[in-house]
């Protein structure tokens, strides 16, 4: 029934532009200094737990917000300052490991200073659905998707009109070349690190109205990110988005017309998938000896 298909494809969408913006994390990340960060799914729960603990603290929610999005960027920075760069001039596995380090020891501080219960808070516009051809669809399914959609839009402008988007893309093409002409690849990193965390973040305030949050989801929601970005392609932004997209909708299909207890399984096989037959992915990124 076109009303059911609907049904998963809004679902699907939604959740998709969640990953879109964690594969987006991973992109920045990766250009900036070919380090692949399985930290990137903390960013997200913090986002949402921060968020909800800012509003059971009486902030008002853009406040709450705001200051989630912003102590996420800093635990970026901080994550850069003290696990990124005492490891300069490791090699890959060494990288992947002191970013799962990073993220066990983020995930247990939340859990000690927030606990481990189950949280929510209001969604923006309230919880009335709409109806679309027989089908619902949540206010906050728009604010998800119009939010993605200004972001991608604002980092497009970012990278080609500013001077500090084009240092971080001259990063990323060469960074020895960027060195040589001035360009401080520490800040470059630095920077990429809190935008790639301000976006984890603000994934998760979009979707924690829907989903919820606790202190463990980010593993999941990680894990599905870097699939996306592999999807479209690590190290290129559109496809990141693109794959984002697929894989939640991809997963929620799974659920809808297979079984929900095979939803989480899709992205993994959808990843095999991947290395079998498409190792570049989509948009056919550059493949280096760090993927």
């Amino acid at each position: 029934m076109l009303s059911e298909f609907l049904q998963f494809l809004f679902s699907g969408v939604t959740v998709g532009a969640t990953y879109a913006l964690a594969a987006l994390g991973f992109t920045l990340i990766y250009n900036a200094s070919h380090v692949i960060n399985f930290a990137q799914g903390e960013f997200i729960m913090l986002g949402g737990m921060l968020t909800v603990a800012g509003v059971s603290a009486g902030l008002p929610l853009p406040v709450a917000i705001a200051l989630a999005i912003a102590a996420a960027a800093v635990v970026g920075m901080l994550v850069v300052r003290f696990a990124i760069q005492p490891a300069k001039g490791a090699d890959v596995v060494s990288l992947i490991i002191i970013t799962i380090g990073v993220s066990l020891v983020v995930r247990g501080l939340t859990q000690i200073s927030l606990g481990k219960g189950t949280h929510s808070f209001p969604a923006f516009s309230g919880s009335e659905p709409l109806h679309v051809l027989g089908a619902t669809l949540l206010p906050q399914s728009l604010w998800v998707l119009g939010v993605t959609a200004a972001v991608v839009a604002l980092l497009g402008w970012f990278f080609s009109r500013t001077l500090t988007g084009k240092a971080i893309l001259a990063t990323a093409y060469n960074r020895l070349a960027a060195q040589l002409v001035g360009i401080s690849t520490n800040k470059v990193l630095f920077l990429s690190f809190a935008l790639s965390a301000a976006l984890g973040a603000l994934g998760g305030v979009l979707v924690t109205p829907i989903t919820m949050t606790s202190a463990d989801v980010g593993i999941m929601l990680g894990l599905k990110g870097f699939v996306a970005a592999v999807l479209g392609g690590l190290g290129n932004g559109l496809g990141a988005v693109v794959g984002g997209l697929l894989v939640g909708v991809a997963e929620a299909m799974a659920a809808g017309y297979i079984s929900s207890a095979y939803k989480d399984a899709v992205p993994f096989v959808m990843i095999l998938f991947l290395l079998f037959f498409l190792p570049r992915g989509l948009f056919g990124a550059r493949v280096t000896e760090r993927v």
